[in-house]
């Protein structure tokens, strides 16, 4: 197979993944940091190299509201947005959801507001993650494109029938320029069959009740079958990685990514971009003689905890660092994810806040908390607080 290699910002990306999964109706609201994707999808379109109604709406609640319609009428759909755009569409957020429509939503990570902010960080989207999505996170350029084309095969099984973001950190992927390797279309078109809605659908021909007024015992009914889709996406979103390898022969590993953790004693735990530089870390302790592995989260919903179990149950320690705040819980929302694992108490577990506000988690840093990981591997024990990890340039202390 030939495949072409473009040298693309993160928002290019995605665009070119969408225009190659060939949506039938876009619609979006700019916003930074996500304003160029919207920018090349139109593009794409008014150059015809895609056959995909763009509707430049007036705000982010309108776009996905007009995607709920298109939606039901049978169409494949895209949008993205970011921080208070998606704040501002909550409302048909978590109706889409709820309807099991399949829409696909690129999130491009954006702290929220205020103290006043644009820069990257999902706490947005990570604040949404019981809204009934199915949320995956992805940690460079070439993992954005693949995994949206992914998104659509995995929202519109028919096991699934759910909408997915792909959430990706802002500026760090969003305007950086990598490589990326793009299959022909023809591999993509074999690995997405068109979509045809009939679960739920507005036909005139075949009248079907949308979204009336539910009774308590129907609304359980609901939210029980949801929640059983969003298990079975477990099981999809590996199926889905599996069979686009074939394609490619690029894995991003499913529910999640594991980087030498078949003997590891200690692990640190990530999500989204900061992965690489933890990589770093990891391979320099292995250069010291420390038997120290990662472990990166893909999919937050659904949770992927027998997976997150296994990987971390007999290990000596282990740490998650996150690039958001659980507010009310003085740690970081994917550390509390992870212990609803069902982890084994008696591992030592160790929890760092960075990067907030668009600040860099530098390698250095990750040094740090592999000395502090590899202290608590040998003897040492749960804390029950987070430690926060700064710039020293900025502050007088980490």
């Amino acid at each position: 197979m030939t495949v072409n290699v473009e040298v693309v910002t993160g928002n290019e990306a995605a665009a070119l993944a969408v225009k190659m999964s060939r949506p039938d109706v876009i619609a979006a609201y700019p916003i930074t940091p996500q304003s160029s994707l919207v920018e090349h999808l139109g593009q794409h379109v008014a150059d015809g190299q895609l056959d995909a109604t763009m509707s430049e709406v007036e705000s982010e609640h309108s776009a996905m509201s007009i995607l709920q319609g298109a939606s039901l009428s049978g169409g494949r759909t895209f949008t993205a947005t970011s921080s208070q755009g998606l704040a501002l569409m909550y409302e048909p957020y978590f109706r889409t959801s709820t309807l099991r429509l399949p829409i696909v939503m690129a999130i491009v990570n954006r702290e929220m507001i205020s103290p006043q902010t644009v820069w990257g960080g999902p706490q947005d989207s990570l604040s949404l993650r019981d809204s009934g999505w199915i949320q995956i996170y992805v940690e460079n350029n070439q993992e954005i494109f693949d995994t949206i084309i992914q998104a659509f095969r995995v929202a519109e099984d028919q096991d699934v029938l759910l909408p997915v973001n792909v959430c990706y950190d802002g500026f760090y992927l969003s305007h950086l320029t990598e490589p990326i390797e793009v299959p022909p279309a023809s591999a993509v078109d074999g690995y997405l069959t068109p979509y045809k809605g009939e679960h739920i659908r507005l036909d005139p021909d075949d009248v079907m009740s949308v979204d009336p007024l539910t009774p308590g015992h129907m609304l359980m009914e609901y939210r029980r079958r949801h929640l059983e889709a969003q298990t079975r996406a477990l099981d999809v979103i590996e199926t889905a990685d599996t069979e686009y390898q074939k394609i490619t022969g690029r894995s991003w590993g499913g529910l999640t990514y594991g980087y030498r953790l078949e003997d590891a004693r200690a692990v640190l735990v990530t999500l989204g971009s900061m992965t690489g530089a933890a990589r770093v870390a990891v391979d320099r302790a292995r250069a010291e003689g420390r038997a120290v592995g990662l472990l990166k989260i893909r999919s937050l919903r659904p949770f992927p905890k027998q997976r997150v179990r296994e990987q971390l149950s007999g290990r000596d320690a282990f740490c998650v660092v996150d690039r958001n705040v659980s507010f009310g819980w003085d740690s970081g929302i994917v550390y509390r994810e992870v212990l609803g694992a069902g982890i084994d108490g008696s591992i030592p577990s160790l929890n760092f806040i960075g990067g907030l506000g668009g600040e860099d988690i530098t390698v250095s840093m990750f040094d740090y908390v592999v000395d502090e990981l590899w202290a608590a591997a040998n003897g040492g024990t749960t804390r029950d607080s987070c430690e926060w990890l700064c710039n020293p340039q900025r502050s007088g202390d980490r």
